[in-house]
């Protein structure tokens, strides 16, 4: 049941007691009115993330992400400038919303890209398919850079300039989804939001380095050659910038490990062999798009929302604020960067925090924080806006930062953990990338044509807290997951002490739940188990085994069978 705490209590025999694992395959089911003794977690099983590995790991994904939003928040702050370059209608109103549409359309084909590489990932492995989407991405940020404009060969060049936009938004269909699956598989149970919040920093400063690659340009181009320097040639610049900046995370990603969840569930499957039909809904068989959908849309649905709530308030403050600055308020590139990246750099000291405090509080306790700050703050800030002045501007950006950073900072962790390993990345390619194509990539485009429409500067913060209270009903809904392992991964913690501390109290922890892990069963068990659900009472304790077993272990510390399964 959604929302739910999947454990209810513990026995000593048979283990955490729990609901059947959603799509857990025959450990789930029940049998007899009673459930089969639950496999026993091993100290070999628990994953223990060293230190520096962990740092390794985390940070080559960081500092690619940087790069993979640097373009994003390049072509947000050059979008008026873009406008002129690229399109030109007769129509300063619609040139803009043609150059925002360019923002958008890299949305649009997101899923693609999330539909493709996301399985991809869960096939071969998380790094490898986040090397290829770093480089890609790469690759076409440095392209724009060089593309002629709207007077070398006209309308041409604005359908290049979508085409980069087009790869740029496959790649990143599969950059996030991938980068956090990798991060949270890589993170300790109980720091998972600390330490996955520490990829959105990433995301946020690259917007703010992006941001100042502008404004450093703008600048310099304007001392030295003149007001017209940055149309004529300087916008050039922050793109080219992407050559040197996607070399360092190519490098980065080239020395990141595979995420211990991976290979763990990887040995499981091959232990196993290859799976039947009916077991396609089990949590540790690979799943295509289909089956993702079959098996998980409930968890789809939830992400989807929250994802929307969390992208369309981010976007609003990276990338279509400086539209809105400069639209209603007349600023310049350089003053719109200028304004915004304050506020860019306090989001990244907040992430954090938000993420610490979904590790303490819970992930569902700062959703619902995100969401009431969403609904009741947005249009303050945006009247604050209005008082024009320099400082009450940088005033409401820091306020509208506050969700962002709400919704921001428990994501990477609580979104990959609801779906099994063995589909996370899949699943997260689909629910992510059709909520940022659908709901985040198209605010600024969005919202620049309500004010069109109705002539209302006030109607973007309205469309902000309309997702921020879909956002709130979803969490609802959702089942908590801080401080608990991965559906369908082993526990990971941060050393063998710990390690060794929880397998000899799994019993009595209500965060444990063996029959969701990939825990590789016993052969002649499992045999026992299966015989057990076609022969009525076969291989099965009676109950009064069962009180003789409790019996003798009482009297000699000691069951008749003191493990289900071997640690893979």
């Amino acid at each position: 049941m959604p929302g739910a705490d999947p454990t209810v209590g513990a026995d000593p025999q048979f283990g955490p007691q729990s609901e059947p694992a959603r799509g857990s395959g025959r450990t789930g089911r029940k049998l007899l009115g009673r459930k089969p003794k639950q496999p026993r977690l091993e100290v070999d099983d628990v994953l223990v993330v060293k230190g520096s590995k962990m740092r390794t790991a985390i940070g080559g994904t960081v500092v690619g992400n940087v790069m993979e939003w640097f373009d994003f928040g390049v072509y947000g702050y050059m979008a008026i400038m873009l406008s002129q370059l690229f399109f030109d209608t007769g129509s300063e109103s619609l040139d803009q919303i043609l150059s925002l549409l360019g923002f958008a359309v890299s949305f649009l084909v997101r899923p693609f890209g999330g539909l493709v590489l996301g399985p991809l990932g869960d096939k071969i492995g998380r790094q490898k398919v986040l090397f290829f989407t770093m480089a890609m991405m790469a690759l076409a940020t440095a392209l724009i850079g060089v593309l002629p404009t709207i007077s070398d060969i006209g309308v041409w060049a604005a359908f290049l300039l979508y085409a980069l936009k087009l790869v740029q938004g496959f790649s990143t269909g599969g950059e996030y989804a991938g980068a956090t699956t990798y991060v949270s598989e890589y993170a300790p149970d109980k720091k998972r939001g600390f330490y996955a919040s520490t990829l959105d920093v990433g995301s946020y400063f690259g917007f703010a380095l992006g941001a100042g690659a502008v404004a450093l340009t703008h600048l310099i181009t304007s001392a030295v050659w003149g007001p017209d320097a940055m149309l004529a040639w300087g916008w050039r610049v922050p793109f080219l910038i992407a050559i040197p900046l996607g070399a360092i995370a190519i490098w980065f990603r080239a020395r990141i490990p595979e995420t211990p969840a991976f290979e763990a569930t990887e040995a499981e499957q091959q232990a196993e062999g290859a799976p039947s039909a009916e077991d396609a809904g089990s949590l540790h068989v690979r799943k295509g798009p289909v089956d993702i959908v079959r098996y998980h849309w409930r968890e789809l649905l939830i992400a989807i929302a929250i994802v929307a709530a969390t992208n369309a308030t981010g976007y609003a403050l990276t990338s279509y604020m400086p539209t809105y600055l400069g639209t209603q308020f007349g600023y310049n590139e350089m003053t719109s960067a200028a304004t915004t990246i304050p506020a860019l750099l306090i989001l990244c000291v907040m992430i954090p925090f938000a993420g610490r405090a979904s590790d303490r509080f819970g992930r569902r306790a700062v959703y619902f924080a995100g969401s009431a700050t969403s609904v009741v703050l947005m249009l303050p800030a945006f009247w604050l806006m209005h008082q024009s002045s320099f400082l009450e501007i940088q005033v409401a950006m820091v306020i509208v930062a506050l969700p962002v950073a709400l919704f921001v900072g428990p994501s990477a962790a609580a979104l990959p953990a609801l779906f099994p390993t063995a589909a996370r990345y899949g699943a997260m390619g689909i629910a992510y990338n059709i909520s940022v194509s659908l709901f985040g990539g198209t605010t600024p485009v969005i919202s620049q044509t309500l004010i069109e429409w109705t002539g209302n500067s006030y109607m973007p913060a309205l469309w902000l807290m309309l997702f921020g209270l879909i956002a709130g009903i979803a969490v609802f809904f959702m089942s908590e997951s801080a401080k608990r392992p991965l559906l369908g991964s082993f526990p990971s913690v941060e050393s063998e002490e710990e390690a060794r501390d929880l397998v000899a109290h799994q019993d009595e922890n209500p965060l444990l739940n063996t029959s969701e892990m990939p825990i590789v069963v016993d052969p002649e068990m499992e045999a026992e188990i299966e015989a057990a659900m076609d022969v009525p009472g076969a291989g099965l304790p009676s109950d009064a085994d069962a009180q003789s077993e409790d019996e003798g272990r009482d009297g000699s510390g000691a069951s008749g069978t003191d493990r289900v399964g071997a640690g893979s």
